[in-house]
């Protein structure tokens, strides 16, 4: 095994030096950049009716979507998403070997697509469960393209939002840390080298920046060397 973390660090820590004020920040956007087209949206269809399943491609690839993937029942429209990774995954609630709630619920908890559920009016008691499973939305047989395109634009959106507030929830969480494991760094640096707490953070900062270590990594290095010297002691 190489050496540890802080052994690679031990000695910029055993003699800061204090990095020079910032100067400035750059704020230059440049000019405006060109528009750059969306990709097309890749989605699986599963449905067990093979007339509706090929009148729902048609309907997509006319609107520019593109169908990577078709299958007949819940288990395999499982393993499509998994192979494919596609932006969409359509489901038929009812289909054989596994149903598509119990479909949506494997591809939604893992987080590999959105999920528009297709069911029939007798069946919309099954709509709250399929919500439940992690459906994004819901569309009701028959239907035409006017209501496939709207219902794929909701799932598609709610799912990004989703995504995104679990995103930023892990984000915050990972933010607190380090600003509490910074703070102690810093103390541990003003304590026993006499910087002040904007020299010790700047410190910190440059440290991070010069050895290409984020500041959680290098606050933890400081702390660690800290209590290694107590054990010493």
């Amino acid at each position: 095994m190489g050496a540890p973390f802080w052994q690679e660090t031990r000695s910029i820590v055993s003699t800061p030096e204090v990095p020079d004020e910032p100067t400035g920040t750059d704020t230059g956007t440049g000019a405006g950049s060109a528009h750059v087209p969306p990709l097309t949206t890749r989605v699986v269809i599963a449905e067990d009716e093979a007339l509706i399943r090929l009148d729902l491609k048609e309907m997509l690839e006319e609107e520019g979507y593109s169908v990577v993937g078709e299958a007949g029942d819940g288990e395999r429209a499982v393993e499509l998403a998994r192979e494919l990774a596609p932006d969409l995954v359509i489901l038929d609630v009812k289909m054989p070997v596994m149903d598509g709630i119990s479909a949506a619920e494997k591809i939604a908890g893992e987080g590999i697509a959105p999920v528009l559920m297709l069911t029939a009016f007798s069946q919309r008691d099954l709509v709250e469960r399929a919500r439940d499973a992690g459906a994004m939305a819901y569309l009701v047989k028959p239907f035409s393209k006017s209501d496939v395109i709207p219902a794929i634009e909701i799932a598609v959106s709610r799912f990004t939002e989703l995504k995104t507030l679990t995103q930023e929830v892990a984000d915050l969480a990972q933010r607190l840390e380090t600003r509490k494991l910074v703070d102690r760094a810093k103390s541990v640096l003003q304590t026993q080298y006499g910087l002040s707490e904007p020299a010790a953070f700047r410190w910190i900062q440059k440290t991070s920046m010069d050895r290409r270590l984020s500041m959680h990594q290098v606050a933890e290095a400081v702390i660690q060397d800290a209590e290694e010297k107590k054990q010493r002691k």
